[in-house]
């Protein structure tokens, strides 16, 4: 089996914007996450992206523009991202969906595609919804936030390369 580090996209791999982040200007990747998904990969870890994308569904961009912003956080970062699994649907707009977050649908099916170790595996994300998804998947969590942020997360740290220290020990 294999273990596995799911990550959110906005907000932890990339800095998150209201409007959306789905072209290049608004594309900025943080200090410390190549650091960190270095850390992990060296690890023996499967990076796998796991992320809402309600702007598909609102009309504001499309698929081919969610997977150039992950052909960009690998150019970004020179680390290898396994997968991406997104959910483009937003119960308002579209349709509702168990694979939209908090729901844990995307993480079960890579899951099951990548014969995911759930007991060696962890959800990294930003938002309480990310870390509801992985405590549904039986993940251990952690939440970036800052410092006193109320949260269910196994951990709280600011950034990933914090989450990365706390993963690889």
């Amino acid at each position: 089996m294999n273990k596995c580090i799911f990550l959110d996209r906005d907000g932890v791999l990339n800095v998150d914007r209201v409007d959306y982040v789905y072209h290049l200007g608004h594309f900025v990747i943080p200090p410390g996450v190549k650091e960190g998904l270095q850390a992990l990969k060296d690890a023996g870890y499967l990076l796998i992206i796991i992320t809402n994308q309600s702007g598909i569904a609102k009309g504001v961009y499309k698929r081919e523009d969610v997977y150039l912003i992950h052909d960009a956080i690998q150019e970004g970062t020179g680390v290898k991202l396994d997968d991406i699994y997104f959910c483009p649907y937003h119960e308002n707009f579209d349709s509702h969906s168990l694979t939209r977050k908090p729901g844990s649908l995307m993480i079960e099916k890579a899951a099951a595609k990548y014969d995911i170790d759930m007991d060696a595996s962890w959800m990294v994300g930003d938002h309480e919804r990310d870390i509801t998804a992985g405590t549904r998947a039986g993940l251990r969590t952690i939440r970036l936030a800052p410092a006193g942020t109320e949260t269910k997360a196994t951990h709280l740290v600011n950034d990933l390369l914090a989450a990365s220290k706390i993963i690889v020990g």
